[in-house]
């Protein structure tokens, strides 16, 4: 397809027209992206093509087989997804700032940071014309989207996250130990590596991306950066059962079809007589960071911050191992 010129330019460009590129660059097939978009498929087609006239390139490659994504493409897809993102928190943040009651709502993922938040919140409270927080439990990946998508002001986060947007500020980080199940070979060791369960599948997490899958499965960058004279390539472990939760995971491990790796506050908080947890001398740790949209300059997401850093300077103990 020739790209003809077009009279208007970069500027020009809508955000109908962006959602409209991001559905099919998502999709990778006009037909599927137009039922997401509810739209009939011709008028996609055109405003696609309107899009690269605009912008003078080829986005797509189209054969009567396939869509594929140009490099032009690939840049555009990540920076519309957020461009989009900014658009729909900014319409989000709109709408709260206009509601009679000002509230800071704060995300956590569920299970995750609960008991560390009560601390915060408790001096949070304690200061002087701060509005009241509002508390919203999320599931995976759920507080980093929440504060892309402008529905929440601050957040606790667990490594792994998407950062895309966001600032933080690290607030304790506390080893991660292998979940194995009691009768597994090496439940007797009184410590591992992870080449010891370079062999055992590792469950995978609904709806997680690879980087993430990769970080519960030991293949992180910074995992993977401590290298042992006998490691194995961990890589060549077949993939275990598909879990959605903590609970889930535990009874996968129990029943002998996969090991696992959890920061110690849950091996904690999940004690279990058909399970056993083991520290791991060469995995990476896991870092708990309260997060915030870049840019934001809002007083009581800053009161929020300070907060959280005066928890955990108060508590250099756990700051340094296990906070929640």
């Amino acid at each position: 397809m020739e790209i003809k010129p077009y009279r208007g330019g970069v500027s020009d460009i809508e955000a109908r027209e962006l959602r409209y590129f991001v559905a099919v660059a998502e999709e990778l097939n006009f037909s599927r992206a137009a039922d997401r978009l509810g739209i009939a498929q011709p008028p996609l087609s055109k405003a696609v093509r309107r899009l690269e006239e605009k912008l003078g390139v080829r986005l797509l490659e189209r054969t009567t087989r396939r869509v594929a994504l140009t490099p032009a493409g690939t840049v555009l897809l990540r920076h519309g997804q957020s461009a989009l993102e900014a658009i729909s928190a900014a319409a989000q943040r709109a709408v709260r700032a206009g509601m009679e009651q000002i509230e800071l709502v704060v995300a956590v993922k569920a299970g995750s940071g609960v008991d560390l938040l009560k601390r915060i919140l408790g001096v949070y409270r304690e200061g002087t014309g701060v509005p009241p927080a509002k508390v919203v439990v999320s599931g995976w990946g759920g507080p980093a989207a929440l504060l892309r998508n402008g529905k929440a002001d601050t957040a606790l986060i667990r490594t792994p996250f998407d950062g895309r947007g966001l600032e933080l500020e690290p607030l304790s980080t506390e080893p991660r130990y292998a979940v194995l199940a009691a009768d597994h070979p090496l439940a007797s060791r009184t410590r591992l590596r992870r080449a010891d369960l370079a062999d055992d599948p590792k469950p995978c997490w609904a709806g997680a991306d690879p980087v993430t899958n990769a970080y519960w499965h030991g293949l992180d960058p910074e995992s993977l950066a401590t290298e042992w004279p006998d490691l194995s390539d961990p890589a060549t472990a077949p993939e275990g059962p598909q879990v959605q939760d903590i609970t889930q995971l535990l009874e996968v491990v129990a029943l002998g079809q996969a090991v696992a790796f959890l920061p110690a506050s849950l091996t904690e908080r999940y004690s279990r007589s058909d399970v056993v947890y083991r520290p791991v001398s060469d995995l990476s740790p896991s870092t708990v960071a309260v997060a915030w949209p870049a840019g934001s300059r809002d007083r009581a997401v800053a009161a929020f911050v300070r907060s959280a850093l005066a928890v955990v300077s108060a508590e250099p103990e756990r700051r340094l191992s296990r906070v929640l």
